[in-house]
């Protein structure tokens, strides 16, 4: 289980490293005394990164081998930390995130194949098959909640705020690199292997209605998480006076935890529940959320967070699983690609539009519209997704609801 073990350590740490500035945007402002929007630019850089790696190099680590790849990511995130280290500036900030945006997009589809084959390699058939894939949704999800805990944790209570949280996550990604390079690798990298190509988007015409209702559902929901893991920290300082970095680190760190435990809490259910369960905890979470900044009042935004999370953690399974079965076996590849780039899209592209619209309105403003919009978008969607579901929409697939 040595492998298995570094392998999820590896992708919770990388993940956290991600999420990392989150409680430290503040403080860049404050330093370098750029406009709201520049955190949404800099943030959405990381999406950039994410998506191009996605699509160009997501797939390699079935020609040249998980651990390979996976100490390549752990690597190049490293890279990115020396970049927030040594350049300081806007322009650091943003070659920085694009930097870190290439490793998760290396990072998440092959360590989440390679915690499958190194569980099944030690199990074999015996164990539960599902449990890989809970430890991959604790690590992705457990991550981003933890990095910013880490961060602001540092930056409240340590010496240099915006120096020691990438020194302490550099040290631990230079280690994980270390460890994974003595893991077992589970894919045979001497076969031949065929010319580099980006990663093909194709949806077959009988699985598009479900398809895009799926893909629809992940952006509204990754929008939130996008808007959490950007925005908050402005959002506490603004609306609610609270100025502590630790206090952000926490309020990201609920929002992503109960994501992760939720997945895992209804690891058993079937997917019409999960995506009804996940509709029923995020539309009262966003509302929470709203309410809070508008009474305002801390608790009620940090309950709005755990329960916009948990929402989200859910509905993003749900869209997940949706999108992947409503395809052959042979073209589920192509679909997920096109699912993730409309996910990857909602985590970039309404954090930069929250960053505009708080040039001309107050943030309470902004985000009461943004609530407004995710949660009919959220609703609308999922919606299409069950009558799918109840009608075989999934005849093509390899299971169903």
């Amino acid at each position: 289980m040595f492998g298995f073990t570094v392998v999820a350590l590896a992708f919770l740490v990388n993940m956290g490293f991600s999420a990392a500035p989150t409680p430290l945007y503040v403080l860049y402002q404050e330093r370098d005394h750029f406009p709201t929007i520049m955190i949404t630019v800099v943030y959405a850089a990381y999406a950039v990164g994410v998506i191009g790696a996605l699509f160009l190099a997501g797939h390699l680590s079935d020609w040249f081998g998980r651990r390979k790849v996976l100490v390549t990511a752990l690597l190049v995130d490293a890279a990115s930390g020396l970049l927030f280290l040594t350049e300081p500036g806007v322009l650091g900030l943003l070659l920085a995130r694009i930097v870190c945006g290439v490793s998760i997009g290396l990072t998440t589809a092959t360590a989440t194949a390679y915690l499958a084959e190194l569980y099944r390699g030690v199990r074999g058939t015996e164990g539960s098959p599902g449990r890989p894939q809970i430890v991959a949704a604790g690590a992705n999800l457990g991550g981003i909640g933890t990095g910013p805990l880490v961060a602001g944790l540092l930056a409240q209570y340590a010496p240099r705020p915006l120096w020691l949280p990438y020194f302490v996550f550099d040290a631990a990604l230079l280690l994980l690199a270390f460890l994974v390079h003595l893991a077992p690798e589970t894919v045979d990298a001497s076969a031949s292997r065929p010319r580099l190509r980006p990663q093909r988007i194709a949806v077959p015409p009988h699985a598009r209605s479900l398809f895009l209702a799926a893909t629809a559902t992940g952006f509204a929901t990754f929008s939130v998480f996008g808007v959490l893991n950007s925005l908050v920290p402005s959002f506490l300082a603004g609306a609610l006076h609270a100025h502590s970095h630790a206090l952000a680190g926490a309020v990201a760190f609920t929002a992503f935890a109960s994501g992760a435990l939720a997945q895992i809490a209804a690891s058993r259910a079937g997917l019409r529940q999960i995506i009804r369960l996940g509709r029923l905890l995020l539309l009262p979470g966003l509302a929470a959320l709203m309410a809070g900044m508008w009474i305002p009042n801390l608790a009620v935004f940090i309950t709005g967070s755990v329960l916009a999370g948990a929402g989200v953690g859910l509905s993003f399974r749900g869209a997940l699983i949706a999108a992947g079965e409503s395809a052959s076996p042979h073209s589920r590849a192509e679909v997920l690609a096109g699912f993730f780039l409309g996910t990857y899209v909602g985590l970039s592209v309404p954090v930069i539009g929250l960053g505009l619209a708080t040039q001309y309105a107050s943030p309470r403003s902004v985000m009461l519209v943004f609530v407004i919009l995710v949660a009919a978008a959220a609703l609308t969607s999922s919606r299409r997704m069950i009558v799918h579901l109840a009608t075989g929409s999934l005849q093509a697939g390899s299971g169903g609801a």
